[in-house]
């Protein structure tokens, strides 16, 4: 129970439960028949869906659709089952689309489906600490050849920087133009990866030369936060509790996961890590980082890592941001924004 009131207090959610109806009169005329919804339910469990037809009009048919997808098409009232397993963690649409006397309407219910995964706490234990440079507003950081790499924001002092991490000496650094506000890096197939944040754009380097081979536009009206890769894929965090998949090749988003606990949503993910097969996440102004199943969305596990504040001496030190998993040294580093140290951890459960 202690782990568990922690693991709400570090990664704090807001619930939602709402329903309505759109189409006309369908308010008067039908609804789902909500006596058994729940606020939130869980990946094993199922539900009914059922209309009311409280003016007892003539109704030909019912199609049924569950996010804009269509589940199912019945005669008359006939009650349809809707099994969540499978089902994205997040909010369901459910919409039913009924033709009576001539007419069709719709109604429609938001339900939420959350993990069935209690997280996790998992303990660290600091092998190193290393010095970082405080003029940068941490956003990405990326290990590549055992070197280091950084994305530091804010307008006018943006910048792309690869470093000793073990002394802190800057090897190269890039100004990125005032207009933008850079966020996350990520390095795969030689390129590296930089976003921006609510400029819409992203940059593609050549990891030898530096120089821009492309700039790209999200295909989304999402605003620009973390970044990783899986070797294969890109992982693009909004601020919201979303994760977008991106081929790399296109830019072109081809998949997302809502990021959720057994009893919430987690929002403003932010700095993205992949680590042994899952995401590391930190989560914007959490001392914590969330790790995440890539599959489902579930939190399995949250590294409290609100100790590391008070070993700072840096009086501007912000919050946590910033995670590397080194391959050489198979351990974990992680600083924050206009942080003076880096740490070097080992995780446990």
């Amino acid at each position: 129970m202690k782990n568990h009131n922690i693991l709400l207090i570090i990664l704090l959610g807001i619930t939602l439960f709402s329903c309505g109806s759109k189409g006309k009169d369908s308010a008067s005329y039908f609804s789902f028949n909500s006596s058994e919804f729940k606020e939130q339910f869980k990946p094993n469990e199922s539900l009914f869906l059922e209309i009311l037809n409280t003016q007892n009009k003539e109704i030909d048919s019912i199609i049924y659709y569950v996010n804009d997808v269509k589940i199912a098409s019945k005669k008359g009232v006939e009650k349809v089952r809707f099994d969540f397993k499978g089902k994205k963690l997040g909010y369901q649409n459910l919409k039913a689309l009924v033709y009576f006397e001539g007419e069709n309407v719709e109604t429609t219910v938001r339900i939420e489906l959350v993990s069935d995964v209690e997280p996790k706490l998992l303990t660290y234990k600091i092998v190193n600490t290393f010095p970082h440079d405080t003029t940068s507003y941490t956003e990405g950081l990326e290990f590549f050849r055992d070197t280091l790499y950084e994305s530091g924001g804010q307008y006018n002092r943006s910048k792309l920087f690869k470093t000793d991490y073990k002394t802190g000496k800057v090897y190269r650094n890039l100004k990125i133009d005032d207009q933008y506000f850079a966020e996350g890096i990520t390095i795969l197939n030689n390129k590296i990866f930089q976003l921006t944040y609510k400029e819409l754009k992203g940059f593609v380097y050549n990891v030898d030369t530096w120089k821009v081979e492309k700039t790209f536009s999200y295909d989304k009206q999402i605003e620009g936060w973390g970044m990783t890769n899986d070797g294969k894929y890109l992982y693009q965090s909004d601020g919201t509790e979303k994760i977008w998949k991106m081929n790399p090749e296109t830019q072109k988003m081809i998949d997302y996961i809502n990021v959720y606990t057994n009893n919430s949503k987690i929002k403003s993910v932010n700095e993205l890590e992949w680590i042994k097969g899952k995401l590391y996440c930190n989560i914007w102004q959490k001392d914590a980082i969330a790790v995440v199943n890539p599959n489902s969305g579930t939190v399995e596990a949250i590294l409290n890592l609100t100790d590391l504040r008070k070993k700072l001496k840096y009086s501007r030190a912000e919050v946590l941001n910033g995670i590397a998993f080194n391959p050489k040294t198979n351990s974990i580093f992680v600083t924050g924004k206009y942080w003076d140290k880096m740490f070097e951890i080992k995780v446990a459960e």
